[in-house]
């Protein structure tokens, strides 16, 4: 006799500051797709990324304009989870944020109020991706999404940062950024390391990623950005977590899944 195939169960957050939505879009997902377990609801993008780190979902709905963190910010939030391998839709009312980069397949949308045949295409997306046994590692593409929509959301392309107000014990320093070998969290702080010198400012990692140049920072932790130009190997170990060591400085940073790729040959 057969035995009956058992499915794995998909979860997902719905995240929406306004109760009314949150129902509705509840109500859409239980029409077109009753085996989905909505595990979690958040009121707050703050909310939101504690819920996906607690809960981890295999897909989260994000209304992209919440209080505490925007939708796009607790998006960038969760997939720098070291764990997150799940999939990410956007519920706005604004059609402007209904962009190509949208149809490229690192994050979907939904337009409000949600529409059935609508959300049919995403569920129908969301499964095809989800069934995959090796799903794509579509980080990269992720992360260029959400600059394009925050560019959107913005209505303008923020300066790069070029120089840093730093505290150094009880006095405040100039530092050039590209004297900077990397940033990390530092509790309530972020830390600035120099080949000279260690500094602190209260900007935190997520808030830096946007202002600083892609082409010469890149995030590789959810609490770590490096100066391309500081380092001086990469090196993976036996358990595939890879590290990166420095030219000028002997501290070895951690390169987490989510931004392994990064590294990856060609």
């Amino acid at each position: 006799m057969t035995e009956p195939t058992i499915r794995p169960v998909i979860r997902a957050v719905l995240a929406d500051d306004e109760r009314l939505l949150r129902e509705q879009l509840q109500a859409r997902l239980n029409e077109c797709w009753p085996e989905l377990d909505i595990c979690g609801f958040a009121r707050d993008g703050l909310e939101a990324v504690r819920m996906v780190e607690e809960l981890q979902p295999n897909v989260v709905f994000l209304d992209i304009r919440m209080p505490g963190l925007t939708g796009i910010e607790a998006a960038r939030e969760i997939a720098c989870q070291d764990n997150w391998q799940g999939e990410i839709v956007f519920v706005t009312a604004y059609d402007e944020y209904a962009v190509t980069a949208f149809e490229e397949g690192a994050v979907d949308y939904l337009l409000k109020p949600v529409e059935r045949a609508r959300l049919d295409v995403t569920v129908g997306r969301l499964r095809a991706r989800l069934a995959q046994t090796s799903p794509p590692d579509h980080q990269a593409a992720l992360m260029q999404t959400l600059a394009q929509l925050q560019t959107r959301l913005t209505g303008e392309v923020a300066p790069r940062l070029r120089w840093l107000q730093c505290g150094v014990g009880n006095n405040t320093k100039l530092v050039n950024v590209d004297d900077v070998l990397f940033f990390r969290s530092d509790e309530k702080y972020t830390r600035v390391q120099t080949a000279t010198h260690e500094a602190f400012i209260r900007t935190p990692i997520r808030e830096l990623v946007g202002q600083l140049d892609p082409q010469q920072f890149w995030q590789i932790h959810r609490a770590t950005i490096v100066n391309l130009a500081a380092i001086a190997a990469v090196q993976r170990d036996d358990t595939g977590r890879q590290r990166v060591s420095l030219k000028q400085h002997p501290e070895v940073l951690e390169v987490s899944r989510s931004f392994g790729h990064l590294f990856r040959a060609a």
